[in-house]
C-alpha cells in the first residue's frame, strides 16, 4: 500500500480521507530528525508542519514523489534538495485564514486592555492594576496591516467592520487593496499607526523588519500584534520600544524560542500565545483535508495548484 509519513499531528477527519484514498498514514511519534529518517524510506508523500523536511529525509526515501506543507509556510522544507530529486513541494494557503484573522482580533482587543496581566493580577490577589495601567480603546483609531494578502485583507476589513477603524495598507506588492489606503513607506504608516498588525511572508527583504529604526518611527503608545513569522520583529528592539513607551503592548503569537523566558517576559503588557493561530478545529479540519487532496492530486499525476518548486521530470 502507498505509504504517507505524518511528520506532525493531524486532524483525525484528514487521516480518514487519506485511508479512503488508498493511502496508510505513517505516524511520527515525534518530528525529531532520527525519528523521521527512521519511518520514512518507503513513504511516496510526507505532510509536515513547521518541523518541515530536511533533504537528508528526502534522500532516505527512494520513491518520494511530494512533501505537503500543513499550512502556508513551507521555509523548512528543503526545497531545493526536493526539486534536485525530483519531489514535488507544495502548500495549503488560505484554509486558516480566518482562524489566525480572529486570533489577531483577539490578540488587538487584550493588548489594547491589558487583559491577561488584569486577570494574572486579580489570580494572585494584587489590587490597583486600574490605577497603575493605562488601557485604550481601538474604536476610530488608525491600523496598519502590514502585508495585503488573505488574512492581512480580510483583517484589515474585520477592523474596519467591527471597531470602525481607519485601516492604511504597506504591501509593496500588493495588486488591489480593495479600496483601502495604502502609505508610501512603512516609516510613514508606522508614524500614523494606533495598532500594527503584521500578515507579510519571511522573506530576506522582510527579516527584522520590525527593528530599531521602525520603531524609532512610532508614535508613543502603538499596539502590535504578530500573527505572521518570529523573524519579522527584532526582540531585542521591541524590549527597547517598550521601555521606552514607543509601543506601549504586543500580542505576540510567533516568537523566537526563547522569547517568553527573555528580556520580553518583564514586561506585563506583552502577551505571548503558543503558535494558536491557525489551530481552531475548524481551521485544523480544513488545511488538514486540504494537505491530503494535495498529496491525492499529486499522486495521480497532477500538480496541485499550490506548488511552490518546479523538479524536473515531474509527473514523467
Amino acid at each position: 500500500m502507498t505509504k504517507c509519513l505524518i511528520v506532525q499531528a493531524m486532524h483525525e477527519d484528514a487521516l480518514d480521507l487519506l485511508r479512503q484514498g488508498g493511502i496508510e498514514p505513517v505516524i511520527c511519534p515525534d518530528p525529531a530528525p532520527g525519528t523521521v529518517l527512521s519511518l520514512i524510506g518507503d513513504c511516496t508523500a510526507v505532510i509536515t508542519r513547521d518541523a518541515g523536511l530536511s533533504g537528508a529525509a528526502m534522500r532516505a526515501a527512494p520513491g518520494l514523489r511530494v512533501v505537503v506543507a500543513h499550512g502556508a509556510g513551507h521555509d523548512a522544507i528543503d526545497k531545493e534538495t526536493a526539486t534536485g530529486q525530483g519531489i514535488l513541494v507544495c502548500n495549503t494557503p488560505g484554509a486558516n485564514a480566518r482562524s489566525v484573522m480572529e486570533l489577531a482580533f483577539g490578540l488587538s482587543i487584550a493588548a489594547a486592555r491589558l487583559i491577561p496581566a488584569g486577570d494574572r493580577d486579580e489570580r494572585a490577589g494584587r489590587p490597583g492594576f486600574r490605577e497603575r495601567h493605562r488601557t485604550v480603546e481601538l474604536s476610530g483609531k488608525v491600523a496598519l496591516i502590514v502585508g495585503w494578502g488573505t488574512i492581512g485583507a480580510g483583517f484589515g476589513r474585520m477592523l474596519r467592520d467591527a471597531l470602525g477603524m481607519e485601516v492604511i495598507v504597506h504591501s509593496p506588492r500588493a495588486r488591489d487593496l480593495q479600496g483601502f489606503a495604502s502609505v508610501p513607506d512603512l516609516a510613514s504608516g508606522l508614524a500614523r499607526a494606533d495598532l500594527i498588525s503584521l500578515h507579510t511572508p519571511m522573506r530576506p527583504e522582510t527579516r527584522g523588519l520590525m527593528g530599531r529604526a521602525a520603531f524609532a518611527a512610532c508614535k508613543p503608545g502603538e499596539i502590535l500584534v504578530n500573527t505572521a513569522r518570529a523573524g519579522l520583529v527584532d526582540e531585542e528592539a521591541l524590549a527597547e520600544a517598550l521601555d521606552e513607551g514607543r509601543i506601549a503592548a504586543a500580542g505576540l503569537d510567533v516568537y523566537s524560542a526563547t522569547a517568553p523566558q527573555g528580556p520580553l517576559s518583564r514586561f506585563d503588557q506583552v502577551i505571548f500565545t503558543p503558535h494558536l493561530g491557525g489551530s481552531t478545529e475548524e481551521a485544523l479540519i480544513r488545511v488538514g483535508t486540504g494537505s491530503v487532496r494535495n498529496v491525492l492530486t499529486a499522486l495521480s499525476g497532477v500538480r496541485p495548484a499550490t506548488t511552490v518548486n518546479d523538479p524536473a521530470g515531474w509527473g514523467a
